[in-house]
């Protein structure tokens, strides 16, 4: 994808900001470890860089139920039917 930089960092935004949210609700991380762990998922990419924004293949919604099944074990989300689609409230992030 052909983005401009205001269009990526919007992206960016976005996305650590969803990652972050769902962090701090289902995976019981405090909001100073969500937002770390939001950088972490999120790293900036500079333009040009191969594969820039890859990330955002998928939503921030997996990669961080997939970071909580590290925390939590795998079982967590078999425990918890109701994180296999993004909640209304993460939704409504927008």
């Amino acid at each position: 994808m052909t983005w401009s930089e205001e269009q990526y960092l919007d992206c960016l935004r976005s996305e650590r900001r969803g990652y972050a949210w769902v962090m701090r609700h289902h995976g019981g991380l405090t909001h100073e470890e969500a937002e770390e762990a939001a950088l972490e998922c999120y790293p900036y990419e500079p333009a040009g860089a191969p594969l820039r924004g890859l990330v955002f293949h998928d939503e921030a919604w997996h990669w961080a139920i997939r970071a909580i099944r590290a925390i939590h074990g795998a079982a967590y989300v078999v425990d918890r039917p109701d994180l296999v689609d993004p909640s209304p409230a993460y939704r409504a992030l927008g």
